[in-house]
């Protein structure tokens, strides 16, 4: 990998300028040319390296929920399955895993009821039973990932569209009476941005909007944080972290919270959550995702953790990643 591309990477995870011409922007920082970066992009996408580029939206900010989701499929009919699953398009992600609950997805939906709704179908479309797992609470999340899979990401970008850090210009209990008008924005974008130097001119002609209302509009969704952020996302098997592990901990409940803040707050944690168990064959209520360059490494690590969890944590287990079936993010219908 060349140094551009490490560098589009590793700095522009967020930040994209809300701009006439973004994409010179970029080249400005990169020491580059808007022809190269633009090139540079479509390169790592159509590798792989990039799984998309563009708005990441928080879809509770929208009105709608998630939750992770999992069942048993036989080995058997494991790619049917996996079909039948993707084809829902509440599905967001889908990753095969290392347990006898080997696939393990992500549901986006629209409405917090959506949630039980995908829950029924997808148990009746692969005849499977399906577990659910809503977040309870979050500790901390933050998937951003520097080529060479060595540490946490570390924010380094410069505040989108001129404001400055922290700045809120849409307070977010304004947002649900502005989603009407920008739902064809959220709809247009939400697979991605065009990959040309005018990208939010393409929008407005598409959507018959002034540039204007298209940054504007953008802008209000980041003040609310309906968008987490904008920029590139990586495959982060293909820029160094060959482990994935989801370790998954049964902590007495007076203990979770406090434990789940002090786990989420360690470096190689890009996800940590409390979620519901489901006894007898699921015990675990705290849940955390690590990334690293081996299985290894995340081994010791979990070890780590039961050690500084001593007899508040009863058990745990770790369930590696061992395919992705599915990476879309969320998509919201017409």
């Amino acid at each position: 990998m060349n140094e551009l591309s490490q560098r589009l990477i590793d700095e522009w995870q967020s930040g994209f300028p809300l701009r006439e011409r973004p994409f010179a922007r970029m080249a400005e920082r990169l020491n580059s040319d808007e022809e190269t970066v633009l090139h540079t992009l479509q390169g790592l996408l159509t590798d792989g390296v990039l799984t998309r580029f563009g708005p990441l939206y928080q879809i509770e900010r929208l009105g709608g929920a998630f939750s992770l989701a999992a069942l048993s499929a036989p080995l058997t009919d494991f790619e049917e399955i996996a079909s039948i699953v993707n084809s829902f398009p509440e599905v967001a992600h889908n990753y095969q895993r290392d347990h006898a609950l080997n696939m393990w997805f992500v549901l986006a939906t629209e409405t917090p009821d959506g949630i039980d709704r995908a829950v029924q179908h997808i148990a009746a479309a692969t005849g499977l039973p399906v577990l659910s797992f809503p977040k309870e609470r979050e500790y901390f999340l933050d998937a951003r990932f520097i080529v060479g899979g060595k540490r946490r990401y570390v924010d380094s970008s410069p505040p989108q569209a001129g404001e400055e850090p922290g700045v809120r210009v849409c307070p977010k209990d304004q947002l649900p009476t502005l989603l009407p008008t920008l739902r064809p924005l959220i709809l247009a974008t939400q697979a991605g941005l065009p990959l040309i130097p005018r990208p939010y001119h393409a929008l407005a002609t598409e959507l018959g909007m002034t540039v204007e209302a298209v940054l504007n509009g953008l802008q209000t969704l980041l003040d609310a944080g309906a968008i987490r952020r904008i920029g590139v996302v990586p495959n982060h098997y293909r820029i160094g972290y060959s482990a994935n592990g989801m370790m998954v901990w049964d902590v007495v409940d007076a203990a979770v919270d406090e434990w789940g803040a002090r786990i989420g707050a360690l470096e190689f944690v890009t996800h940590c959550y409390r979620r519901p168990r489901h006894p007898p064959d699921w015990p675990y209520n705290l849940f955390a995702m690590a990334h690293g360059q081996s299985r290894a490494e995340i081994n010791a690590r979990a070890e780590d953790i039961a050690g500084l969890l001593g007899k508040v944590c009863r058990r745990h287990a770790i369930l590696y990643s061992t395919q992705i079936l599915k990476k879309t993010g969320l998509r919201l219908t017409g």
